[in-house]
């Protein structure tokens, strides 16, 4: 990424945001150089691609209590991103919680922590990732904060950055690469496009491999 690519507006960001939802997890890694990427978190929803805007959420292990403020902050679009340090003795999400973000226009949960209530989640396809389950329920009187950076599954992720998720994980791209990423990641799809054209027509000729 260049240190002289802007911000882009709102409108084009959103812009952006519809054409990356269209796009792999994947793709997108690989046009990262594959060194980025939330380690050890996975889808828990039914299916379907997760893009939008980061809200982001640190907490102390086992508490929710500042996912309860930033759910009365959140907005349409917004992707409700949480630091919960990889602690996984409590759930800091459940039905509930899901609910109230679904309701409210939200565009899903990245928890670097525990979730609950597998049986609905699993059952809908409002995005929910996470890194593990249990039944136990969490604490909500500990510290927090939000819309600072977080990391999430050894990934840095900065509140507005865009995340993307899908059967395969969670990215994060910072608003300023978003145009460039993009590009780039069209161009290998229309790549691979070919290959797989060249496979099925017994054509290949390792291109895969360069």
């Amino acid at each position: 990424m260049s240190k002289t690519e802007m911000v882009p507006s709102e409108d084009k960001l959103d812009h952006l945001i519809a054409e990356f939802a269209t796009c792999a997890v994947a793709n997108v890694s690989d046009n990262l150089d594959r060194l980025r990427g939330a380690k050890g978190i996975k889808p828990f929803h039914r299916a379907g691609v997760m893009v939008g805007r980061a809200l982001t959420i640190k907490v102390v292990p086992g508490s929710n209590g500042f996912i309860h403020r930033a759910l009365d902050i959140v907005k349409p679009g917004e992707i409700l991103v949480v630091d919960g340090g990889g602690y996984c003795d409590r759930a800091l999400i459940g039905e509930i919680m899901v609910a109230i973000a679904k309701s409210r226009g939200a565009a899903g949960y990245v928890i670097d922590g525990a979730i609950r209530d597998i049986d609905n989640i699993s059952s809908n396809d409002f995005p929910v990732f996470a890194r593990d389950f249990i039944h136990l329920g969490p604490y909500k009187d500990g510290p927090g904060a939000i819309n600072i950076p977080v990391s999430i599954g050894g990934m840095m992720v900065h509140p507005g950055d865009i995340i993307m998720g899908d059967a395969d994980g969670v990215v994060a791209i910072a608003p300023q690469e978003a145009e460039t990423l993009l590009a780039n990641t069209r161009a290998q799809q229309k790549k691979e496009e070919e290959i797989l054209a060249s496979v099925a027509a017994g054509t290949y000729t390792g291109a895969y491999a360069k």
